[in-house]
């Protein structure tokens, strides 16, 4: 049993908008055997261009039943059936939001006959609702209402149900039924085609172009979470529908995988990533020593050769920054360029300054607190690598620091030799920035498999 449904709705966002309209076609598989609409009060206002579009007034749903009304007779009457809808992610994220609001989880399975035409009626220009009826000869009335729309897409099913084998229709049914979280573009074969490794995928729309980098230690499992996720947002919904591929590359090592996500999304600035498109990193938080012996920290833009302990987006920011590390040492705000004065600094008059300003305090002590700072954003050595698993059984991953900096990453074979003119030979060398910096650090903290190597002052060594 199928049930075809059709909603309008306040505007595109099952989290802000609600059902104005729902309209549900009962299909046996032969013929339509009952039907169902209804009106339905939003609680709220109509917007303007929603009463243009579909003639729905909110006069007309002011003595309309709430969707709580109804909701009963909803779940009994597509109980045990297939949810049939033109995009049915829109109109399913709708329906199954406003049963969560009544506190019932709704679960039906799904088929987008979107998928469903473009796999049976292939070539088509167009595979919207309107477009596409007018593609095949089907006529719409009262399009843009929900009843109207839902009979539509019926006639196209049983079309669809009739026209083709049955042996091909009902695979080609369970096939997609299986793929109802699946965008309409994206062929299933593109998931299934997964590896379960670690790596970066990327999610390209219609034209081919990258919306959207991800990384995962399982790429096949995340994607399908990606897909099952139900929208809840008019973005969400965009960028769903807007996928038409997948394509991959597999790390093996789970930092390689996120060095790489994060060098890929400042490169391709994919439309989805948009938080994590951040390129430029102009300042940076720099330390050096007094002629006196204190360390003192500054503010600077980066330069091609300056080495910073971190890089942040704008030079208010990095002040913000060192600031509020400053306050919690208890350091000198003369000292770390934030307090200009030729005297003793503003938080020394009001005893929040031990006096280092004027010499009261010894650098010993003082270095001691300012050294948790350089702690903070150091690694245990400015010349290092990190061994870790590679993509395949005979070779290692190899991520290279030098003087501090990220130099890139690479893999080795496992029965070469390990001097590091050969492990830098293996290395792409990519971009440092802020982002990989608390990459690389985080990931030492938890190294698990991985092993850090300590490059020694020899120009030959062994791990």
């Amino acid at each position: 049993m199928y049930t075809i449904i059709d909603i309008e709705t306040t505007g595109g966002q099952p989290t802000n908008d609600r059902i104005i309209e729902i309209a549900i076609v009962k299909h046996d598989g032969e013929n339509i055997v009952d039907e169902f609409s209804t009106l339905l009060n939003p609680g709220r206002s109509i917007p303007y261009f929603i009463t243009k579009m579909t003639g729905i007034s909110d006069e007309m749903v002011a003595d309309a039943p709430h969707f709580y009304q109804v909701a009963r007779q909803i779940v009994e009457f597509t109980e045990g059936s297939v949810f049939v809808a033109h995009n049915v992610r829109f109109d399913y994220s709708f329906v199954k939001k406003e049963f969560y609001d009544l506190g019932y989880n709704f679960q039906r399975r799904r088929l987008c006959t979107v998928r469903l035409s473009r796999k049976l009626i292939p070539g088509l220009p167009s595979y919207s609702l309107g477009k596409l009826c007018q593609s095949v000869g089907i006529p719409v009335f009262d399009r843009h209402r929900a009843m109207g729309d839902a009979k539509a897409t019926a006639i196209l099913f049983h079309r669809m149900l009739t026209e083709n084998s049955e042996i091909s229709i009902q695979g080609a049914i369970e096939d997609e039924i299986k793929a109802g979280h699946i965008p309409p573009a994206l062929d299933k074969k593109h998931i299934d085609g997964l590896p379960e490794e670690a790596g970066v995928y990327y999610f390209h729309n219609a034209e081919g172009k990258v919306i959207y980098v991800g990384k995962s230690t399982n790429i096949k499992k995340r994607v399908i979470q990606h897909m099952q996720v139900d929208l809840k947002s008019n973005k969400a919904m965009e960028f769903k529908s807007s996928i038409a591929e997948i394509t991959y590359i597999v790390t093996g090592s789970e930092l390689v995988a996120l060095l790489l996500e994060s060098d890929e999304i400042k490169r391709m600035k994919p439309l989805y990533n948009s938080a994590q498109r951040r390129t430029v990193f102009a300042y940076g938080l720099f330390s050096f020593i007094d002629e006196k012996g204190y360390i003192n920290f500054k503010v600077e833009r980066i330069s091609d050769e300056s080495h910073p302990l971190t890089q942040v987006g704008s030079g208010k920011g990095a002040k913000e920054t060192l600031y509020a590390l400053a306050k919690g040492q208890g350091l000198c705000l003369k000292l770390c360029d934030l307090y200009k004065t030729k005297s003793a600094c503003f938080d020394y008059h009001v005893k929040d300054c031990k006096g280092a300003c004027l010499g009261e305090e010894s650098p010993e002590d003082y270095n001691l607190r300012a050294m948790e700072i350089i702690k903070r954003f150091s690694f245990p050595d400015n010349d290092f690598v990190i061994i870790g698993k590679g993509r395949n059984r005979d070779e290692q991953s190899v991520v290279l620091v030098e003087k501090g900096t990220y130099r890139g990453f690479g893999y080795i074979d496992s029965s070469m030799p390990a001097d590091i003119e050969t492990l830098k030979g293996c290395v792409k060398f990519y971009k440092d920035n802020k982002d990989v910096q608390q990459i690389l650090r985080g990931h030492i903290r938890r190294l698990g498999k991985d092993k850090l190597v300590l490059l020694p002052k020899e120009p030959e060594f062994a791990f």
